[in-house]
């Protein structure tokens, strides 16, 4: 697995140097959803409560309503083996996330078996904080994203899951509960930012 994982990143290295569109295919087979303010057509929204927009070279969300609850970017498209590579910008008190494996686009946001990379520095249990799988995986030590451009690299195949942020693994799991299903860009507090994300199937 560390081998292919190894393999796919040098891949995507080269198709982020070439990156064009958010709908074009990248060479070497990587796909952008996000590139820039490019993609918001390849999602769809669940909630009102966020503020989606492309803007400022990013697509992003904050609060729209006075009210409580997450807003989710749910992908049109389903996947099954795939790596990811997201470029994003979170506030100090962000919660967000990257869900992967969502096998119903209406409930992402709920237990309905969906894997969660955590994006939340301030979670009141820290094991679940920022580079966590929630509930499947916890961290440690201790990561955080809060004011800073960042990176995660997932990699999922099979019932393998492994998560870096910012070149560093935080989980390796393995987890069968679900093997295909939509990606989803959480936003529940705070600001969030997602300036790319390009996707391999596997």
């Amino acid at each position: 697995m560390k081998r292919a994982f190894a393999s796919a990143i040098v891949m995507l290295v080269a198709a982020v140097t070439v990156a064009g569109c958010g709908h074009q295919v990248l060479s070497e087979g990587w796909t952008a959803l996000i590139d820039g303010n490019d993609g918001m057509d390849n999602w769809s929204m669940s909630g009102s409560t966020a503020n989606w927009r492309a803007e400022d070279g990013a697509i992003q969300a904050d609060r729209r309503t006075a009210g409580k609850g997450a807003s989710v970017l749910v992908s049109k498209r389903s996947f099954k083996d795939v790596a990811i590579y997201v470029e994003f910008w979170a506030g100090h008190d962000t919660n967000s996330g990257v869900y992967l494996r969502a096998p119903n686009p209406k409930t992402v946001n709920t237990a309905s078996g969906a894997f969660e990379v955590q994006i939340w520095d301030k979670n009141p249990n820290p094991a679940y904080s920022t580079g966590a799988l929630v509930n499947v995986a916890s961290v440690s030590p201790i990561y955080k994203a809060g004011g800073r451009w960042n990176t995660f690299e997932i990699h999922a195949r099979g019932s393998e899951i492994t998560v870096k942020f910012n070149g560093v693994v935080t989980v390796s799991a393995q987890n069968a509960r679900t093997h295909a299903g939509r990606i989803g860009l959480q936003f529940n507090t705070g600001p969030i930012k997602f300036r790319k994300l390009l996707i391999k199937e596997l």
